[in-house]
């Protein structure tokens, strides 16, 4: 039987062998992994001359740069193990981005990604104003500067009254700066939009329905909170990344049963996919449920021995089993 005693060591332990890895995970993001794919358009057709860049989650200022070429094909090589955000642009055109686990023994999936054209009163805009527009809003939202980012983002808009997507980042400004009612509003305008998109429709309803559940859970609504959630992984349910980012918003939130629920959601729809167990290993941590921490641990090192977290996983394992 493990006492408090030992939560209390485990906790001291854990914190020690955080800060002794932290030069290993600096170096995160590095490594011999090669990942590609194709960028193209509403017709399907290749994207010729986009601009590709690759950026590592954990720290976003270890990031790769290429550009398409005539087919619209692109790869990168060089890339560590771990969660990379991969965005497409091009001046025109409204950037499209995914997020990729990269491995370093296997093949990685190829990524595509869809551009759509920019559109103001039916014409094509050319130029790359637009897309500076874009990319500010993202930075100023990214340092937490949400009402210079909203402006922005409302600037564009106004340019380009069909770029519905941008909705949803009004919404998460308006979410983050504690305007829910503003947030929520937003984010069904992309709902009412999205119904007529053929191509992001399910993604982007999803991402609403995320958005609305993430601003009832911070307005302690837990029970309407899990309504929108449900509704958005019904929508897009072979979306793993969906499940995992909700399962963070819970943990992040100590809603420690609900994080293990969507967690557990993410590695039910890609079993063969690690972040979700080392995240289910440190909430079953946190909960005091040593065993099924151990187990995930053990899963999350079966699936990906070569991680940056490994080292630090494999101690906390050592201790549990030192203590049994």
């Amino acid at each position: 039987m493990i006492n408090s005693k030992f939560y209390k060591k485990l906790f001291i332990s854990i914190t020690i062998i955080i800060f002794f890895t932290a030069s290993l995970w600096a170096q995160a993001g590095h490594g011999r992994a090669r990942i590609s794919g194709v960028v193209v358009d509403e017709n399907n057709e290749g994207v010729p001359s986009a601009q590709v860049v690759c950026e590592f989650i954990e720290n976003p200022q270890v990031k790769q740069t290429t550009s398409t070429d005539k087919k619209g094909e692109w790869a990168l090589l060089g890339l560590g193990t771990g969660m990379f955000k991969v965005t497409a642009s091009k001046e025109g055109y409204i950037a499209a981005s995914t997020e990729i686990y990269v491995r370093q023994l296997e093949r990685n999936p190829k990524i595509e990604l869809t551009l759509k054209k920019i559109r103001a009163e039916g014409l094509d805009i050319q130029g790359t104003s637009n897309l500076d527009l874009i990319d500010q809003a993202n930075a100023l939202y990214n340092d937490q500067k949400f009402d210079q980012a909203l402006s922005l983002l409302q600037q564009f808009l106004e340019e380009n009254p069909d770029a519905y997507q941008t909705y949803a980042s009004i919404g998460d400004c308006y979410r983050e700066m504690g305007d829910f009612e503003l947030a929520i509003e937003n984010y069904q305008k992309v709902l009412t939009e999205a119904e007529k998109d053929k191509v992001s429709g399910k993604e982007m309803a999803s991402k609403a329905l995320a958005g609305i559940g993430e601003s009832y859970l911070k307005m302690q609504d837990l029970e309407k909170a899990q309504s929108y959630f449900e509704q958005s992984l019904e929508v897009y349910p072979e979306n793993e990344i969906l499940a995992y980012n909700v399962g963070e918003i819970y943990f992040a939130n100590q809603k420690i049963d609900q994080a293990i629920k969507y967690f557990t959601i993410s590695t039910e729809i890609k079993s063969d996919w690690p972040p979700p167990y080392l995240k289910l290993g440190y909430v079953y941590l946190n909960k005091g449920d040593f065993e099924n921490a151990e187990t995930s641990f053990k899963k999350f090192l079966q699936l990906d021995p070569n991680s940056p977290e490994a080292p630090t996983v494999k101690r906390v394992l050592e201790f549990l089993a030192s203590k049994k």
